[in-house]
């Protein structure tokens, strides 16, 4: 069985990659900032694949020593980690010039700073043996800046950034590497904003494209893979 690491899994994009991984027979390592949230969301990962293991950590992976010790509570407990979801993220709609005081070091806290240090401590252990697989889930604000969203677009531009370097470490060892890119899709960043789901990308179509990506042949990457709802961007 494979062994899967989700940062931020108990919503939106995060919770539908955790609930398709576990229904492939993917075990799961999963936190949230919210000790409830992660014991209701175990609840329901054992009632629809309850042949799965699911770890869970209490984490705040905008801190560096939050992010450090579920890498290690995770391979202490579950071994080697086949599958990285760096997914948590946080979206603030400011303009540069508008931003708090330390909106600028949040972001990078939490849009970058997790992947890298997840990429340093699991990297090796890849390598080591030839496989393995780490996605970041980046924004089409990685390809295109929001100016509504300028500190989101800056680490979410670095993100893409860190993935293709990390790819390109990684390819000659056996390693893959994925930026997932999608465009609007309803998550908590739409809270208090009425949309028509049917006009955005749904987290169940990001969490379809990741493991359809997973179940690929040994030798197949996607370098990565653009998501936008069909009608355009809101």
């Amino acid at each position: 069985m494979k062994t899967a690491l989700i940062t931020g899994a108990t919503k939106g994009i995060g919770r539908a990659v955790t609930i398709a991984f576990a229904k492939q027979g993917i075990n799961v390592a999963i936190c949230s900032r919210n000790q409830q949230d992660l014991l209701d969301f175990e609840a329901e990962l054992a009632s629809v694949a309850p042949g799965v293991r699911v770890i869970s950590m209490v984490a705040d992976c905008s801190k560096r020593d939050d992010v450090k010790n579920f890498a290690v509570f995770t391979e202490k407990n579950m071994g080697f980690v086949d599958i990285v979801v760096n997914n948590v993220g946080m979206y603030t709609p400011s303009s540069i010039l508008n931003d708090a005081e330390n909106t600028f070091q949040k972001q990078i806290d939490t849009n970058l700073m997790p992947a890298h240090e997840l990429y340093r401590f699991f990297g090796k252990r890849m390598v080591s043996v030839g496989k393995g697989h780490i996605f970041n889930i980046c924004s089409v604000a990685s390809l295109n800046p929001v100016v509504e969203a300028g500190m989101y677009s800056v680490t979410k531009y670095a993100l893409l950034g860190l993935n293709n370097v990390m790819r390109l470490e990684m390819q000659e060892h056996g390693v893959k590497v994925t930026a997932i890119i999608p465009g609007s899709t309803l998550t908590d960043s739409w809270r208090g904003i009425e949309v028509d789901k049917d006009t955005m990308v749904l987290p169940e179509d990001v969490a379809a494209a990741i493991t359809s990506i997973v179940n690929m042949s040994a030798g197949a990457n996607v370098d990565q893979l653009i998501i936008k709802p069909a009608k355009g961007q809101l």
